[in-house]
């Protein structure tokens, strides 16, 4: 029985952790050294952050349940928690410029090391595990979804290092919040984009 309780106790304490709502403070002292502090809505010290170990941090004024970081040496955005705990890694918006997605409709777009797409929701919990090749945000509670996609450079960016590119896909489709595809197959974005009326908060 004490082992029972010891296990409850464990999972409520680990529960609360992983959801704890902070909101970033950001300082400067006078070497100009900028810092970032995790205040709870207490406005009790929970963290601050090693500035050599983040080179940025994406925040909100208001509270939430994870924040998005840059981390030395690191390529890409993730999201931690109240504890620096890394959740997943997020979704870069723009080909070759810093642009990390955010949330939409409760939804935020993450990836795998496969470069797979899902989606989590504002508490950080996984809700789409990783699996589309290219997923839209959210609109009117669905995302167009891609598979069989071809990168095609720009005239005269051929040979650059510039990501100045094209993409089309051979197929395309939508899915709703829970991740469930409603529609999927060879129909042009158009279509589908008409279909459910779908209109970009940011890029496709």
């Amino acid at each position: 029985m004490k082992h029972l309780f010891f296990i409850l106790f464990l999972l409520i304490t680990l529960t609360a952790q992983a959801q704890t709502k902070f909101k970033v403070v950001e300082s400067e002292d006078e070497n100009a050294l900028i810092s970032h502090t995790f205040v709870d809505e207490h406005n009790q010290t929970l963290k601050t952050l090693d500035p050599e170990k983040y080179y940025t941090v994406f925040y909100e004024l208001d509270y939430g349940y994870f924040t998005v970081v840059g981390i030395t040496g690191t390529p890409g955005w993730f999201a931690i928690d109240a504890h620096e705990n890394i959740l997943f890694q997020i979704y870069n918006t723009s080909f070759g410029e810093p642009s990390p997605d955010y949330l939409i409709e409760n939804r935020i777009r993450i990836i795998d090391n496969k470069g797979k797409i899902g989606f989590a929701n504002e508490k950080g919990e996984i809700i789409i595990q990783p699996q589309f090749e290219l997923a839209s945000s959210f609109h009117n509670g669905y995302a167009i979804i891609a598979e069989n996609c071809i990168k095609t450079p720009w005239p005269g960016h051929e040979n650059c290092d510039c990501h100045h590119y094209s993409i089309a896909c051979k197929k395309h489709g939508y899915m709703d919040k829970q991740g469930n595809v409603i529609k999927f197959g060879e129909y042009a974005v158009e279509q589908i984009i008409d279909e459910i009326g779908w209109q970009p908060d940011q890029q496709y």
